[in-house]
């Protein structure tokens, strides 16, 4: 496998960084918050399953 020089790919690095659309404070801040709220809900989802299962369990097997 040949060899890359340094210098080389820390030149093909900074050309392939200046490509990237970076957010911005506002869309990262929507998008932490939504992260948030889904993670709360799903939580909230889980929790009243497991509940409701417990409870079926419970009934089954006593």
């Amino acid at each position: 496998m040949a060899k890359t020089d340094p210098g080389l790919f820390v030149r093909q690095v900074r050309q392939e960084m200046s490509k990237v659309t970076w957010p911005s404070r506002r869309e990262t801040t929507v998008s932490v918050i939504l992260v948030f709220v889904f993670s709360a809900v799903l939580s909230l989802y889980f929790l009243a399953v497991d509940a409701v299962l417990g409870w079926g369990v419970r009934q089954i097997f006593g």
